[in-house]
């Protein structure tokens, strides 16, 4: 009678071991779920939502920074960091623009819009050039493993038109 006891203890510490771990594993994959629900972005690698250092496309040099944001599907962008910086300490306006933009503060100058996913790349929307104040069509598509971001802005056919490389800020 002695012996049967510790196997008894034993079998019953097995059982309650096994139900632990049943309910462990039960909340640790609820939690992975849940977490990925929670942030999309991490789901979707492949987006050009973030932040882009600009590369002007005809010196080279980093002209400022644009946030790139996702509502319902389509993508926009504004401005919100310039590296070159007025002399005069004036906040810099879109001088060039027309209605509604003309005379709009750069920083917060909402820059990109209606961009939506088409296939590999985003493409339908506008982007303004506030160096000129003109209004363009729009694609763009991710490159080197999503650190790079090819933006075009053309008139009419997208090969009528200039390409920039920007970079993304992590």
């Amino acid at each position: 009678m002695f012996k049967k006891r510790p196997v008894i203890f034993i079998l019953k510490n097995l059982n309650m071991l096994h139900r632990n771990i049943k309910q462990f594993t039960s909340i640790l994959l609820l939690g992975t779920a849940i977490l990925f629900i929670s942030f999309p972005a991490w789901g979707n690698s492949h987006s050009p939502v973030g932040r882009w250092k600009t590369i002007d496309d005809k010196t080279g040099k980093p002209k400022g920074v644009i946030e790139i944001w996702e509502t319902r599907g389509v993508l926009y962008g504004k401005i919100i960091e310039t590296f070159e910086k007025p002399e005069d300490g004036k906040p810099q306006i879109c001088d060039k623009c027309d209605g509604a933009l003309k005379n709009a503060p750069i920083l917060g100058l909402r820059i990109i819009w209606d961009m939506r996913k088409d296939g590999s790349a985003w493409a339908g929307g506008w982007i303004l050039d506030p160096d000129n104040g003109k209004i363009y069509r729009a694609k763009m598509s991710l490159l080197s493993d999503d650190r790079e971001l090819k933006v075009r802005g053309y008139i009419g056919f997208s090969f009528i038109g200039r390409s920039q490389i920007w970079q993304r800020i992590k």
